[in-house]
Protein backbone atom coordinates (compact mmCIF):
# COMPACT_ATOMS: atom_id res chain seq x y z
CA UNK A 1 0.00 0.00 0.00
CA UNK A 2 1.75 3.63 -0.80
CA UNK A 3 1.79 5.79 1.85
CA UNK A 4 2.70 8.86 -0.28
CA UNK A 5 1.19 9.48 -3.70
CA UNK A 6 1.94 12.35 -5.83
CA UNK A 7 0.64 12.98 -9.08
CA UNK A 8 1.32 15.43 -11.99
CA UNK A 9 2.83 18.04 -9.20
CA UNK A 10 3.62 21.63 -10.33
CA UNK A 11 4.83 24.00 -7.85
CA UNK A 12 5.65 27.95 -9.01
CA UNK A 13 7.42 31.10 -8.02
CA UNK A 14 5.53 33.43 -9.53
CA UNK A 15 5.19 32.91 -12.88
CA UNK A 16 7.90 30.53 -12.86
CA UNK A 17 7.59 26.60 -12.39
CA UNK A 18 9.88 25.49 -10.71
CA UNK A 19 8.94 21.76 -10.47
CA UNK A 20 6.43 20.55 -13.64
CA UNK A 21 4.53 17.10 -13.74
CA UNK A 22 6.28 15.47 -11.36
CA UNK A 23 4.79 11.75 -10.03
CA UNK A 24 5.69 9.13 -7.78
CA UNK A 25 4.66 7.03 -5.10
CA UNK A 26 6.07 5.66 -1.58
CA UNK A 27 5.17 2.40 0.25
CA UNK A 28 4.94 1.28 3.30
CA UNK A 29 8.41 0.70 4.54
CA UNK A 30 9.89 1.48 1.97
CA UNK A 31 12.90 4.57 1.26
CA UNK A 32 12.49 6.55 -2.11
CA UNK A 33 15.48 8.75 -2.42
CA UNK A 34 14.98 12.09 -4.58
CA UNK A 35 18.09 13.10 -6.23
CA UNK A 36 19.35 15.86 -7.38
CA UNK A 37 21.67 19.01 -8.26
CA UNK A 38 20.77 22.85 -5.89
CA UNK A 39 17.56 23.96 -7.58
CA UNK A 40 16.45 20.91 -8.90
CA UNK A 41 12.94 21.14 -6.75
CA UNK A 42 13.91 18.01 -4.55
CA UNK A 43 13.36 19.87 -1.64
CA UNK A 44 10.63 22.07 -2.73
CA UNK A 45 8.72 18.73 -3.34
CA UNK A 46 9.27 17.66 -0.16
CA UNK A 47 7.84 20.51 1.50
CA UNK A 48 4.71 20.50 -0.42
CA UNK A 49 4.29 17.35 0.16
CA UNK A 50 3.85 18.11 3.90
CA UNK A 51 2.11 21.81 4.12
CA UNK A 52 5.34 24.06 4.86
CA UNK A 53 6.04 25.56 1.26
CA UNK A 54 8.19 28.97 1.85
CA UNK A 55 6.78 32.51 1.07
CA UNK A 56 6.66 32.92 -2.82
CA UNK A 57 6.53 29.18 -3.62
CA UNK A 58 2.80 27.40 -4.20
CA UNK A 59 1.29 24.72 -5.51
CA UNK A 60 0.01 25.11 -8.50
CA UNK A 61 -1.38 22.07 -9.89
CA UNK A 62 -1.50 17.91 -9.38
CA UNK A 63 -2.54 16.20 -6.17
CA UNK A 64 -0.78 15.31 -3.34
CA UNK A 65 -2.29 12.17 -1.29
CA UNK A 66 -1.38 10.57 2.16
CA UNK A 67 -2.58 7.33 3.01
CA UNK A 68 -5.23 8.07 0.22
CA UNK A 69 -6.52 11.44 1.02
CA UNK A 70 -5.99 14.19 -0.59
CA UNK A 71 -3.98 16.78 1.20
CA UNK A 72 -4.93 20.20 -0.63
CA UNK A 73 -8.64 19.88 0.36
CA UNK A 74 -7.58 19.83 4.11
CA UNK A 75 -7.77 22.72 6.71
CA UNK A 76 -4.72 24.22 8.24
CA UNK A 77 -5.79 22.91 11.36
CA UNK A 78 -6.55 19.43 9.78
CA UNK A 79 -3.13 19.52 8.33
CA UNK A 80 -1.21 20.45 11.60
CA UNK A 81 -3.07 17.61 13.15
CA UNK A 82 -1.25 15.17 10.52
CA UNK A 83 2.02 16.19 10.74
CA UNK A 84 3.79 14.66 13.49
CA UNK A 85 1.89 11.41 13.86
CA UNK A 86 1.07 11.43 9.88
CA UNK A 87 4.52 12.72 8.66
CA UNK A 88 7.51 13.82 9.87
CA UNK A 89 10.57 15.75 8.71
CA UNK A 90 14.06 16.04 9.62
CA UNK A 91 15.51 19.44 8.21
CA UNK A 92 19.11 19.99 6.54
CA UNK A 93 20.59 21.40 9.51
CA UNK A 94 19.39 21.09 13.14
CA UNK A 95 20.71 24.05 14.78
CA UNK A 96 18.15 26.67 13.03
CA UNK A 97 15.51 24.04 13.65
CA UNK A 98 15.91 23.71 17.28
CA UNK A 99 14.71 26.25 18.62
CA UNK A 100 18.25 27.92 21.04
CA UNK A 101 15.97 29.47 23.53
CA UNK A 102 14.25 26.41 24.42
CA UNK A 103 15.68 23.36 26.49
CA UNK A 104 15.59 19.73 24.59
CA UNK A 105 13.14 18.89 26.73
CA UNK A 106 10.60 21.35 26.29
CA UNK A 107 11.15 21.07 22.38
CA UNK A 108 11.02 17.23 22.32
CA UNK A 109 7.55 17.27 24.32
CA UNK A 110 5.98 19.97 22.59
CA UNK A 111 4.88 17.52 19.74
CA UNK A 112 3.73 14.86 22.46
CA UNK A 113 1.79 17.74 24.41
CA UNK A 114 0.14 18.40 20.92
CA UNK A 115 -0.58 15.05 19.36
CA UNK A 116 -1.08 12.48 22.66
CA UNK A 117 -3.14 12.20 25.96
CA UNK A 118 -0.09 12.11 28.03
CA UNK A 119 0.52 13.67 31.54
CA UNK A 120 4.05 15.36 31.55
CA UNK A 121 5.65 12.38 33.73
CA UNK A 122 4.87 10.06 30.62
CA UNK A 123 5.61 12.55 28.42
CA UNK A 124 9.00 13.01 30.12
CA UNK A 125 9.68 9.37 30.18
CA UNK A 126 8.99 8.87 26.59
CA UNK A 127 11.68 11.29 25.63
CA UNK A 128 14.23 10.24 27.65
CA UNK A 129 13.61 6.51 26.66
CA UNK A 130 13.88 7.79 22.62
CA UNK A 131 17.13 9.78 23.66
CA UNK A 132 18.73 6.65 25.07
CA UNK A 133 17.42 4.96 21.84
CA UNK A 134 18.95 7.47 19.43
CA UNK A 135 22.49 7.18 21.69
CA UNK A 136 22.65 10.27 24.10
CA UNK A 137 24.18 9.69 27.17
CA UNK A 138 22.85 10.60 30.26
CA UNK A 139 19.37 11.95 28.66
CA UNK A 140 17.42 12.41 32.18
CA UNK A 141 20.36 15.40 32.21
CA UNK A 142 20.27 16.11 28.39
CA UNK A 143 16.78 17.03 28.96
CA UNK A 144 17.72 20.23 30.12
CA UNK A 145 20.46 21.31 27.91
CA UNK A 146 20.08 24.08 25.19
CA UNK A 147 20.88 22.98 21.56
CA UNK A 148 24.04 24.71 21.46
CA UNK A 149 25.39 22.60 24.52
CA UNK A 150 25.66 19.10 21.55
CA UNK A 151 27.50 18.90 18.44
CA UNK A 152 26.20 18.48 14.78
CA UNK A 153 25.69 15.01 15.19
CA UNK A 154 23.83 14.77 18.18
CA UNK A 155 21.94 17.54 17.34
CA UNK A 156 20.57 15.55 14.44
CA UNK A 157 19.71 12.81 16.42
CA UNK A 158 17.53 15.16 18.91
CA UNK A 159 15.52 15.93 15.85
CA UNK A 160 15.67 12.62 14.71
CA UNK A 161 14.42 11.65 18.14
CA UNK A 162 11.71 14.44 18.17
CA UNK A 163 9.86 13.28 14.99
CA UNK A 164 10.29 9.61 15.69
CA UNK A 165 8.64 10.14 18.93
CA UNK A 166 5.38 10.65 17.38
CA UNK A 167 5.61 7.32 15.20
CA UNK A 168 4.75 8.75 11.79
CA UNK A 169 4.08 6.93 8.80
CA UNK A 170 5.86 9.23 6.58
CA UNK A 171 9.59 10.50 7.54
CA UNK A 172 10.52 13.03 5.47
CA UNK A 173 14.45 13.81 5.43
CA UNK A 174 15.56 16.42 3.47
CA UNK A 175 19.54 16.98 3.32
CA UNK A 176 19.71 15.24 6.98
CA UNK A 177 23.69 14.72 6.71
CA UNK A 178 24.94 16.77 4.31
CA UNK A 179 27.27 18.72 7.11
CA UNK A 180 27.98 15.54 8.74
CA UNK A 181 31.43 13.77 9.07
CA UNK A 182 31.88 10.05 7.63
CA UNK A 183 31.14 8.35 10.69
CA UNK A 184 28.33 10.30 12.10
CA UNK A 185 26.41 10.37 8.72
CA UNK A 186 26.81 6.34 8.44
CA UNK A 187 25.59 6.62 12.66
CA UNK A 188 22.88 8.77 11.97
CA UNK A 189 21.44 7.02 8.92
CA UNK A 190 21.56 3.72 10.17
CA UNK A 191 19.77 4.75 13.17
CA UNK A 192 17.05 6.44 11.13
CA UNK A 193 16.39 3.41 8.86
CA UNK A 194 16.13 1.41 12.41
CA UNK A 195 13.89 3.29 14.01
CA UNK A 196 11.56 3.08 10.45
CA UNK A 197 11.82 -0.50 9.84
CA UNK A 198 10.74 -0.67 13.81
CA UNK A 199 7.69 1.84 13.26
CA UNK A 200 6.79 0.40 9.48
CA UNK A 201 7.72 4.23 8.25
CA UNK A 202 8.27 5.21 5.11
CA UNK A 203 10.89 7.25 4.30
CA UNK A 204 11.07 10.24 1.53
CA UNK A 205 14.97 10.95 1.28
CA UNK A 206 16.12 14.17 -0.24
CA UNK A 207 20.15 14.32 -1.07
CA UNK A 208 22.57 15.03 -3.05
CA UNK A 209 24.96 12.41 -2.28
CA UNK A 210 24.90 9.26 -4.50
CA UNK A 211 27.22 6.96 -2.17
CA UNK A 212 24.55 7.65 0.77
CA UNK A 213 21.56 7.13 -2.43
CA UNK A 214 23.18 3.83 -2.77
CA UNK A 215 23.84 2.27 0.73
CA UNK A 216 20.63 3.38 2.12
CA UNK A 217 17.76 3.61 -0.42
CA UNK A 218 15.19 1.11 -2.24
CA UNK A 219 14.61 3.58 -5.04
CA UNK A 220 16.08 6.86 -6.32
CA UNK A 221 14.02 9.04 -8.87
CA UNK A 222 16.60 11.78 -10.77
CA UNK A 223 15.15 15.43 -10.55
CA UNK A 224 17.16 18.08 -12.80
CA UNK A 225 15.36 21.39 -13.00
CA UNK A 226 11.78 20.71 -11.90
CA UNK A 227 11.26 17.40 -13.45
CA UNK A 228 11.93 13.72 -13.28
CA UNK A 229 15.06 12.30 -15.56
CA UNK A 230 15.00 9.00 -14.51
CA UNK A 231 13.84 6.67 -11.88
CA UNK A 232 14.36 2.90 -10.99
CA UNK A 233 15.74 0.53 -8.11
CA UNK A 234 18.93 2.48 -6.58
CA UNK A 235 21.78 0.25 -6.87
CA UNK A 236 21.00 -0.73 -10.41
CA UNK A 237 19.92 2.89 -11.52
CA UNK A 238 23.43 4.37 -10.61
CA UNK A 239 25.19 1.49 -11.74
CA UNK A 240 23.94 1.70 -14.84
CA UNK A 241 22.72 5.04 -15.11
CA UNK A 242 20.54 5.55 -18.50
CA UNK A 243 19.97 9.34 -18.87
CA UNK A 244 22.80 11.89 -19.67
CA UNK A 245 21.89 14.09 -16.71
CA UNK A 246 22.05 11.10 -14.06
CA UNK A 247 25.65 10.01 -16.15
CA UNK A 248 27.12 13.60 -15.42
CA UNK A 249 26.23 13.03 -11.63
CA UNK A 250 27.88 9.60 -11.53
CA UNK A 251 30.99 10.97 -13.50
CA UNK A 252 31.04 13.83 -11.51
CA UNK A 253 32.19 12.24 -8.35
CA UNK A 254 35.72 12.49 -7.07
CA UNK A 255 37.90 9.74 -8.47
CA UNK A 256 41.61 9.08 -7.27
CA UNK A 257 44.51 11.03 -9.68
CA UNK A 258 47.57 9.88 -10.13
CA UNK A 259 50.53 10.29 -7.25
CA UNK A 260 53.11 12.98 -7.60
CA UNK A 261 56.56 13.28 -6.98
CA UNK A 262 57.48 16.60 -5.31
CA UNK A 263 60.71 17.96 -4.93
CA UNK A 264 62.47 17.65 -1.77
CA UNK A 265 62.75 20.74 0.55
CA UNK A 266 62.67 21.99 4.15
CA UNK A 267 59.44 21.88 5.53
CA UNK A 268 57.44 25.27 4.48
CA UNK A 269 55.63 25.09 8.16
CA UNK A 270 55.20 22.77 11.07
CA UNK A 271 53.54 22.11 14.33
CA UNK A 272 55.75 20.82 17.26
CA UNK A 273 53.87 18.96 20.01
CA UNK A 274 51.45 21.47 19.10
CA UNK A 275 48.25 22.01 21.88
CA UNK A 276 45.34 23.61 22.06
CA UNK A 277 42.86 24.19 25.11
CA UNK A 278 39.77 25.72 25.31
CA UNK A 279 38.74 27.27 28.51
CA UNK A 280 36.47 25.05 30.97
CA UNK A 281 32.66 26.20 31.48
CA UNK A 282 32.67 26.40 35.41
CA UNK A 283 29.97 27.74 38.00
CA UNK A 284 30.15 30.76 40.49
CA UNK A 285 32.54 28.98 42.87
CA UNK A 286 34.53 26.97 40.82
CA UNK A 287 36.29 26.44 37.07
CA UNK A 288 36.45 23.66 34.97
CA UNK A 289 39.38 21.73 33.51
CA UNK A 290 40.06 23.25 30.07
CA UNK A 291 38.91 20.98 27.09
CA UNK A 292 42.11 19.96 25.45
CA UNK A 293 41.25 20.03 21.58
CA UNK A 294 44.59 19.34 20.54
CA UNK A 295 47.36 17.30 22.28
CA UNK A 296 50.96 17.35 21.59
CA UNK A 297 50.39 17.08 17.70
CA UNK A 298 53.82 17.39 15.21
CA UNK A 299 52.78 18.05 11.30
CA UNK A 300 55.40 19.44 8.96
CA UNK A 301 53.69 20.49 5.57
CA UNK A 302 56.16 21.05 2.61
CA UNK A 303 56.23 23.70 -0.34
CA UNK A 304 53.73 22.77 -2.81
CA UNK A 305 52.35 19.68 -1.08
CA UNK A 306 48.69 19.19 -0.08
CA UNK A 307 48.17 17.62 2.73
CA UNK A 308 44.57 16.45 3.87
CA UNK A 309 43.38 16.07 7.39
CA UNK A 310 40.62 14.04 7.92
CA UNK A 311 39.10 12.93 10.92
CA UNK A 312 35.22 13.15 12.69
CA UNK A 313 33.52 15.94 14.07
CA UNK A 314 35.51 16.56 17.19
CA UNK A 315 38.58 15.40 16.50
CA UNK A 316 40.43 18.66 16.34
CA UNK A 317 41.00 19.03 12.74
CA UNK A 318 39.24 22.48 12.11
CA UNK A 319 41.17 23.39 15.50
CA UNK A 320 45.07 22.22 14.73
CA UNK A 321 44.30 24.43 11.20
CA UNK A 322 43.30 27.49 12.64
CA UNK A 323 45.95 27.12 15.53
CA UNK A 324 48.69 26.83 12.74
CA UNK A 325 47.51 30.34 11.38
CA UNK A 326 47.72 31.46 14.23
CA UNK A 327 44.03 31.97 14.57
CA UNK A 328 43.59 30.41 17.74
CA UNK A 329 45.76 31.09 20.69
CA UNK A 330 48.37 27.70 20.76
CA UNK A 331 48.47 26.29 24.85
CA UNK A 332 51.67 24.24 24.31
CA UNK A 333 54.39 23.81 21.55
CA UNK A 334 55.66 25.45 18.82
CA UNK A 335 54.99 26.86 15.06
CA UNK A 336 57.75 27.53 12.64
CA UNK A 337 57.32 28.74 9.59
CA UNK A 338 60.29 28.92 7.31
CA UNK A 339 62.11 27.80 9.73
CA UNK A 340 61.52 30.83 12.04
CA UNK A 341 59.67 30.09 15.09
CA UNK A 342 56.25 32.10 14.87
CA UNK A 343 54.33 30.86 18.20
CA UNK A 344 54.78 34.23 19.75
CA UNK A 345 55.81 36.51 17.41
CA UNK A 346 54.45 40.08 17.37
CA UNK A 347 54.51 43.13 15.07
CA UNK A 348 56.11 43.17 11.62
CA UNK A 349 56.81 39.17 12.06
CA UNK A 350 53.57 38.27 12.34
CA UNK A 351 52.20 40.21 10.08
CA UNK A 352 54.83 39.12 7.17
CA UNK A 353 53.35 35.85 9.00
CA UNK A 354 49.59 36.65 8.19
CA UNK A 355 50.03 38.01 4.78
CA UNK A 356 52.16 34.43 3.44
CA UNK A 357 49.17 32.34 4.94
CA UNK A 358 45.41 33.01 3.95
CA UNK A 359 42.15 29.90 4.72
CA UNK A 360 39.47 29.08 3.00
CA UNK A 361 36.13 28.71 4.95
CA UNK A 362 33.19 26.12 5.23
CA UNK A 363 30.75 28.04 4.41
CA UNK A 364 31.14 30.98 2.28
CA UNK A 365 28.11 32.47 2.78
CA UNK A 366 29.03 33.43 6.37
CA UNK A 367 32.90 34.47 6.04
CA UNK A 368 32.00 36.81 2.69
CA UNK A 369 30.79 40.62 3.86
CA UNK A 370 27.18 40.56 2.21
CA UNK A 371 28.04 44.64 2.18
CA UNK A 372 30.29 44.45 0.23
CA UNK A 373 30.81 44.01 -3.82
CA UNK A 374 32.76 40.60 -4.93
CA UNK A 375 35.05 42.65 -6.41
CA UNK A 376 35.68 44.58 -3.09
CA UNK A 377 35.89 41.42 -0.98
CA UNK A 378 38.41 39.88 -3.70
CA UNK A 379 40.77 43.22 -3.35
CA UNK A 380 40.85 43.12 0.33
CA UNK A 381 43.64 41.46 1.15
CA UNK A 382 45.52 43.52 -0.86
CA UNK A 383 44.82 46.25 1.07
CA UNK A 384 48.09 45.41 3.42
CA UNK A 385 50.38 46.56 3.07
CA UNK A 386 49.51 50.13 2.51
CA UNK A 387 50.59 51.28 -0.82
CA UNK A 388 48.96 49.95 -3.85
CA UNK A 389 46.88 51.95 -5.52
CA UNK A 390 43.22 51.63 -5.31
CA UNK A 391 43.10 51.30 -9.46
CA UNK A 392 45.52 48.10 -9.15
CA UNK A 393 43.84 46.89 -6.16
CA UNK A 394 40.56 46.39 -8.51
CA UNK A 395 42.55 45.35 -11.24
CA UNK A 396 44.31 42.42 -10.01
CA UNK A 397 40.89 41.76 -8.31
CA UNK A 398 39.00 41.38 -11.68
CA UNK A 399 41.44 39.17 -12.69
CA UNK A 400 41.24 37.02 -10.35
CA UNK A 401 37.73 36.77 -10.86
CA UNK A 402 38.36 35.78 -13.83
CA UNK A 403 40.55 33.09 -13.79
CA UNK A 404 38.10 31.53 -11.25
CA UNK A 405 35.30 31.53 -13.33
CA UNK A 406 33.64 34.99 -12.47
CA UNK A 407 34.87 37.39 -14.90
CA UNK A 408 32.35 40.16 -15.35
CA UNK A 409 30.38 39.15 -11.64
CA UNK A 410 33.05 41.95 -9.64
CA UNK A 411 29.55 44.30 -9.65
CA UNK A 412 27.68 41.51 -7.83
CA UNK A 413 27.14 41.03 -4.04
CA UNK A 414 27.31 37.27 -2.66
CA UNK A 415 23.27 36.92 -2.07
CA UNK A 416 23.24 37.34 -5.74
CA UNK A 417 25.89 34.06 -6.65
CA UNK A 418 25.07 30.51 -6.08
CA UNK A 419 27.34 28.43 -3.40
CA UNK A 420 29.82 27.26 -5.80
CA UNK A 421 29.96 31.13 -7.19
CA UNK A 422 30.46 32.20 -3.42
CA UNK A 423 32.82 29.39 -3.04
CA UNK A 424 35.02 30.38 -5.65
CA UNK A 425 34.84 34.17 -4.70
CA UNK A 426 36.00 32.97 -1.07
CA UNK A 427 39.16 30.89 -2.98
CA UNK A 428 39.59 34.07 -5.24
CA UNK A 429 40.06 36.23 -2.16
CA UNK A 430 42.37 33.94 -0.63
CA UNK A 431 44.84 33.63 -3.07
CA UNK A 432 44.67 36.89 -4.81
CA UNK A 433 47.76 37.73 -2.89
CA UNK A 434 49.66 34.74 -4.06
CA UNK A 435 50.39 33.30 -0.69
CA UNK A 436 52.45 30.01 0.62
CA UNK A 437 50.05 28.26 2.90
CA UNK A 438 46.64 27.98 2.05
CA UNK A 439 43.96 26.25 5.27
CA UNK A 440 40.85 25.28 3.10
CA UNK A 441 38.47 24.17 5.43
CA UNK A 442 35.86 21.33 5.11
CA UNK A 443 35.48 23.89 1.57
CA UNK A 444 33.63 21.99 -0.29
CA UNK A 445 31.33 19.98 2.52
CA UNK A 446 28.00 21.82 1.40
CA UNK A 447 27.80 21.48 -2.29
CA UNK A 448 26.44 19.43 -4.52
CA UNK A 449 28.32 16.99 -6.83
CA UNK A 450 28.75 18.41 -10.48
CA UNK A 451 29.82 21.90 -8.36
CA UNK A 452 31.91 20.39 -5.55
CA UNK A 453 33.30 18.64 -8.73
CA UNK A 454 33.90 22.34 -10.33
CA UNK A 455 35.50 23.31 -7.06
CA UNK A 456 37.98 20.41 -6.50
CA UNK A 457 39.24 21.24 -9.93
CA UNK A 458 39.70 24.90 -9.62
CA UNK A 459 41.38 24.48 -6.20
CA UNK A 460 44.03 21.75 -7.49
CA UNK A 461 44.56 23.71 -10.37
CA UNK A 462 45.16 26.53 -8.78
CA UNK A 463 47.90 24.99 -6.57
CA UNK A 464 49.72 23.02 -9.07
CA UNK A 465 49.70 26.78 -10.61
CA UNK A 466 50.96 28.71 -7.72
CA UNK A 467 52.56 26.45 -6.10
CA UNK A 468 50.97 26.83 -2.19
CA UNK A 469 51.54 24.57 0.57
CA UNK A 470 47.75 23.11 1.06
CA UNK A 471 46.13 21.80 4.63
CA UNK A 472 42.91 20.92 3.26
CA UNK A 473 40.72 20.10 6.08
CA UNK A 474 37.88 17.27 5.64
CA UNK A 475 35.60 14.57 6.31
CA UNK A 476 34.74 13.46 2.60
CA UNK A 477 37.14 10.65 1.75
CA UNK A 478 36.72 10.99 -2.14
CA UNK A 479 37.59 14.46 -2.28
CA UNK A 480 40.75 12.82 -0.31
CA UNK A 481 41.60 10.33 -3.02
CA UNK A 482 41.38 13.16 -5.79
CA UNK A 483 43.70 16.01 -3.84
CA UNK A 484 45.74 14.73 -1.47
CA UNK A 485 49.32 13.95 -1.74
CA UNK A 486 49.34 13.12 1.57
CA UNK A 487 46.83 12.19 4.12
CA UNK A 488 47.21 13.00 8.00
CA UNK A 489 44.47 11.18 10.62
CA UNK A 490 43.02 13.09 13.46
CA UNK A 491 41.32 11.19 16.65
CA UNK A 492 40.39 12.82 19.84
CA UNK A 493 43.31 16.00 19.53
CA UNK A 494 45.75 13.34 18.14
CA UNK A 495 47.39 12.26 15.31
CA UNK A 496 47.07 8.67 14.90
CA UNK A 497 47.60 7.97 11.39
CA UNK A 498 50.05 9.56 8.49
CA UNK A 499 51.31 8.95 5.22
CA UNK A 500 50.93 8.86 1.05
CA UNK A 501 47.83 9.05 0.33
CA UNK A 502 47.19 5.70 -1.26
CA UNK A 503 49.39 4.08 1.44
CA UNK A 504 46.69 5.19 3.79
CA UNK A 505 43.83 4.89 2.02
CA UNK A 506 44.89 1.29 0.67
CA UNK A 507 46.25 -0.07 3.49
CA UNK A 508 45.01 2.06 6.69
CA UNK A 509 46.98 0.74 10.22
CA UNK A 510 44.86 2.12 12.66
CA UNK A 511 41.72 1.12 13.42
CA UNK A 512 40.10 4.47 13.55
CA UNK A 513 41.19 4.90 9.65
CA UNK A 514 39.60 1.71 8.75
CA UNK A 515 36.23 3.04 10.35
CA UNK A 516 36.10 6.07 8.57
CA UNK A 517 36.78 4.24 5.35
CA UNK A 518 34.32 1.38 5.96
CA UNK A 519 31.48 4.23 6.64
CA UNK A 520 32.90 5.88 3.62
CA UNK A 521 29.94 6.57 1.38
CA UNK A 522 30.65 5.19 -1.98
CA UNK A 523 29.17 3.85 -5.35
CA UNK A 524 29.73 -0.07 -5.72
CA UNK A 525 31.16 0.24 -9.07
CA UNK A 526 33.60 3.08 -8.09
CA UNK A 527 34.50 1.47 -4.51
Amino acid sequence: MSVLEVAALRIAAGMREVVRDLSFTVAEGETLALVGESGSGKSATARAVIGLLPPGLRQSGGRIAFAGQGLSALSPARLRALRGPGMGMVFQEPMTSLNPAQRIGAQMEEGLALHRTLDARSRRQACIAMLERVGITDPERRLQAFPHEFSGGMRQRIMLASVMLLRPRLLIADEPTTALDTLTQAEVLSLMKELAREQGSAILLITHDLGLVARHADRALVMQAGQAVEEGAAAPLLAAPRQPYTQALVAALPRRGPSRALPQAAPLIEARDLSVAYPGRGGWFRRAAPMQAVQGVSLSIHPGEVVALVGGSGSGKTTLGRAMLRLLPASGGSLLFRGQDVTASTGPALLDFRLACQIVFQDPYSSLDPRMRVRDIVAEPLRLPAGMPIPERQRRAEAMLAEVGLGGLGDRYPHALSGGQRQRVAIARALVRNPAFVVADEAVSALDATVRKQVIALLRDQQRKRGFACLFVTHDLGVVEEIADRVVVMQSGRIVEEGPRDQVLDAPAHDYTRALLDASLRLPATA
